[in-house]
């Protein structure tokens, strides 16, 4: 090793600087929340139709773990939520949806009000397992808000007898910071 070997690069860059934003991460990237720094360790993509697709990533602190969701609509919307037992929600509720085919207008999870806003149907993949996009799962999502549009729960069914849960909150962009890929973290 010369003397000028220690000015040389240790790292190739395998990014683009200006890809940098919470809608173009990968697995091992890092970004700042909450004062807390939270890591990518899964990404998933969810096909809604109509050319319409969103991201979501498993991050977690070391101490927490949740589900980062972020969608181009109009604007921005990310929001972060964590897995929950369907039954935790409401202990018959699969058994409502099975026989309704669909969950009911309104659900209430530990005292605060959900109210039904939107039925989607779409698809599934883990971007990590299935990285050519051929192995996509299909689902119907029924996503819920509190009255101040803020709090949200979403009821996922995958088939005929599985459920999922999840519950969060909106979160404003500006509040997603110092994104690094995993080799600058």
């Amino acid at each position: 090793m010369g003397l000028f070997d220690l000015f040389k690069k240790k790292t190739e860059r395998n990014f683009v600087p200006t890809s940098l934003t919470v809608e173009n991460m990968s697995k091992g990237w890092v970004f700042e929340y909450d004062m807390k720094n939270w890591v990518v360790s899964e990404v998933y993509e969810y096909d809604w139709g109509n050319n319409n697709f969103s991201v979501e990533y498993k991050v977690d602190t070391g101490t927490e773990s949740y589900f980062l969701s972020v969608e181009k609509d109009d604007e921005m919307l990310l929001a972060l939520t964590r897995k929950l037992k369907i039954r935790s929600i409401d202990e018959n509720l699969p058994e409502h949806i099975k026989k309704n085919e669909a969950p009911p207008k309104k659900l209430v999870y530990n005292g605060i009000s959900y109210f039904l806003e939107a039925e989607r149907p779409g698809y599934f993949r883990n971007v990590e397992t299935d990285p050519d996009g051929n192995e996509w799962e299909e689902f119907i999502a029924w996503e819920y808000e509190d009255e101040s549009g803020k709090q949200m729960l979403t009821i996922e069914q995958w088939g005929e007898h599985e459920f999922d849960a999840s519950v969060g909150f909106s979160i404003p962009l500006h509040q997603i910071s110092n994104i690094l890929p995993a080799d600058y973290a």
